[in-house]
């Protein structure tokens, strides 16, 4: 039972110090500051101009879409930077600040590289069925 104790412990120790643990690290530290700064101006926005409207959410998704368009072509296209920095900006951050900057992206690449009609499918497919999706979470949760 102890040599299972044992190779248990080696194993977890050489997890904790693989690239796997680095990434994971990486990731979440991203993501612990992206989900802050989403909940720090999602207050400020409902402070500022009142919550009749979720302006707090169309200016993290508008932010996260600008930033995540900005920094992906930066670091593809214009600079050579440590994969890391994509982990921690693209993922981690802008992960949990806002999932709707990759839909965005991944949209409008899908346009600029030749294949427009999957671009506008992707837009207005996940508008749309997304907004079913939260109609039918809504209505389900009501009939609970």
């Amino acid at each position: 039972m102890q040599t299972t104790w044992f190779t248990l412990w080696l194993s977890l120790r050489r997890f904790i110090r693989s690239e796997a643990m680095e990434k994971f690290l990486i990731i979440s530290i991203g993501a612990v500051l992206g989900a802050n700064a989403r909940y720090w101006l999602g207050g400020w926005a409902a402070e500022k101009f009142g919550t009749t409207f979720p302006y707090g959410t169309l200016i993290i998704n508008l932010t996260g879409s600008f930033i995540l368009g900005l920094f992906i072509t930066l670091i593809t296209d214009r600079f050579l930077v440590d994969p890391n920095w994509r982990l921690l900006v693209a993922i981690g951050f802008l992960g949990s600040y806002t999932t709707f900057s990759s839909y965005t992206y991944e949209s409008v690449n899908l346009i600029l590289t030749g294949q427009p009609w999957l671009g506008l499918l992707d837009l207005f497919g996940s508008s749309f069925l997304g907004g079913l999706a939260a109609v039918a979470g809504v209505l389900l949760a009501r009939a609970l």
